[in-house]
């Protein structure tokens, strides 16, 4: 008789977790007996026994998973002789159960099935949980198994092993993948929720484009349920004149995998055509491929009349302005007939007030068709055009304005137009366009933080510095350093006058403004 080893297994600490590791296996009864009867089979074949099972220990009965020569199903623990085998080792060998203490009262002895041989490999699992065994049963007492037979048992048990094994693994599986599918449905659901929550209308759309998700604002909005916007149906709420541009503007996001953005108008449930910002943002996985889109749609029909009502009211103001600057010219051109005495004087003051006209012009509020058409843009570089085109010959070549055309806006078009209003005054009465084949290059470029616009003349006289600084010499000090906050410096070279003005670029427009004029 084999005497019972000490295991961590048989404590109370060591049963509840044996219960644990037992309670992972799929081990319903019938689930898969066909396969574990055939171990049965093989096994009383090999050993010459007429019954033999595949036993698992449970907390208060065995039950039998597999089975041949035997009926009964399960048995309870106490009359367990697998309880026993399972902590063991090696096989567990009772020539004759009537001589051995333990077993020779045992309901299974002295009643049916009339145990007297016994022969049980242990089943474990690989954490090492005794979960039963294989076993052979004889009704006449043996003197044990050949060693080939106890061979084959110690394989058929680890063969048994290994389907429950497998079969646990499948197990596991499968309630991951459950829980994945619980976990997806759960986390569709909050953002349903959220989604729903939000006062924004919300889509959503797989990679290919076509939206499969809207949210309770849009339908809300559009008066119809979320199933008539799916796929392309949302371009059907579109106003007509806006639906192909959105799709166009979505297709190139969709291909491009770039953010999307577009204004248009859309259907409300009254029939009503409302401007909507659309956005949508992609999602991406680890690989940075396109997984999803994620989009809202915000109602911006207020905002955008609003937009329009300050735009015409800044265009009529801007407007008006000009008008003063107009009349003031035209007060100046009616003192200069009726005292002659002023006339330079006065023309001096007039080309100033044309020259902030023209500045203002440039840089006020348009709508497209008043928009000023020069050519290169609409900041400084654009504007010098505009302001020194009177000085410009047929050809082209008097006039030369090259470098970064940089932003600028209201603020600093004034004293800008000014400074170079009285450079390019001053050229034309004693510079490089007072010549014939003289003329004017301006340069403006960045460095740092500041602009720096630089004024070369050529061709014309040698250049003097003049004694005292006349009223045009502190004009151009006061637009540049007072009120740009920047520095002047000039040079009178033998070609001609080069000044080179120094402004901080923050001077040149108020920040937050647009990129143009």
């Amino acid at each position: 008789m084999t005497e019972l080893p000490r295991e961590n297994w048989q404590s109370d600490a060591g049963e509840a977790a044996r219960r644990k590791v037992l309670a992972s296996y799929p081990l319903e009864i019938s689930e898969h007996g066909a396969e574990l009867d055939a171990m049965a089979r093989l096994a009383a074949q090999v050993c010459n026994a007429p019954i033999a099972l595949v036993s698992i220990v449970f907390a208060d009965n065995q039950e039998f998973h597999g089975r041949c020569g035997l009926d009964t199903r399960e048995t309870p623990r106490e009359q367990s002789f697998c309880a026993h085998a399972m902590h063991l080792e090696t096989a567990m060998v009772i020539p004759d159960a009537l001589l051995d203490p333990r077993f020779q009262a045992n309901p299974l002895v002295t009643g049916p099935p009339h145990i007297r041989f016994y022969a049980g490999q242990p089943l474990k699992s690989p954490e090492g949980a005794p979960l039963g065994s294989l076993c052979i049963i004889d009704v006449e007492p043996r003197s044990g198994l050949t060693d080939s037979q106890s061979d084959a048992l110690a394989v058929m048990a680890r063969a048994v092993m290994a389907l429950l094994e497998r079969w646990r693994v499948e197990r596991s599986s499968a309630a991951a993948q459950s829980r994945s599918q619980i976990t997806i449905l759960d986390l569709e659901q909050r953002f349903a929720a959220l989604a729903d929550a939000m006062p924004q209308m919300v889509w959503s759309s797989p990679a290919d484009g076509q939206p499969d998700y809207f949210n309770a604002q849009w339908v809300e909005f559009t008066g119809q349920p979320a199933s008539a916007s799916l796929g392309s149906g949302w371009l059907t709420f579109l106003h007509p004149g806006d639906s192909e541009l959105a799709a166009r503007v979505w297709q190139k996001a969709v291909d491009s995998g770039e953010p999307y953005e577009v204004e248009y108008r859309l259907r409300n449930r009254r029939g009503e055509y409302r401007w909507v910002l659309a956005r949508g943002t992609p999602q991406r996985d680890a690989e940075g491929t396109i997984t999803r889109w994620l989009g809202t749609c915000t109602d911006v029909h207020e905002a955008r009349e609003q937009a329009g009502r300050m735009e015409v009211l800044s265009q009529e103001l801007s407007h008006r302005i000009k008008n003063i600057f107009a009349v003031v010219g035209g007060l100046v051109s009616l003192t200069m007939r009726k005292q002659p005495e002023l006339q330079e004087i006065s023309r001096e003051l007039q080309g100033r007030i044309l020259a902030l006209g023209r500045a203002h012009n440039f840089v006020r509020p348009h709508s497209p068709g008043s928009a000023p058409m020069v050519a290169g843009g609409s900041g400084l570089k654009s504007m010098l055009g505009n302001l020194l085109g009177a000085y410009q010959d047929s050809r082209g070549g008097r006039v030369e304005v090259s470098g970064e055309d940089i932003p600028i806006d209201d603020r600093s078009a004034t004293p800008l137009a000014l400074f170079f209003h009285e450079l390019a005054t001053n050229s034309a009465k004693y510079g490089g366009l007072a010549a014939v084949d003289g003329g004017v290059a301006v340069d403006i470029a960045r460095d740092g933080d500041d602009v720096v616009m630089t004024w070369r003349e050529r061709g014309g006289p040698p250049a003097s510095r003049p004694g005292e600084a006349g009223f045009g010499t502190r004009l151009m000090a006061l637009s540049i350093e007072t009120q740009l906050g920047g520095s002047l410096e000039r040079d009178w070279e033998p070609d001609g006058l080069c000044a080179v003005a120094r402004v901080p670029i923050s001077a040149m427009r108020r920040e937050g403004s647009g990129d143009g004029a």
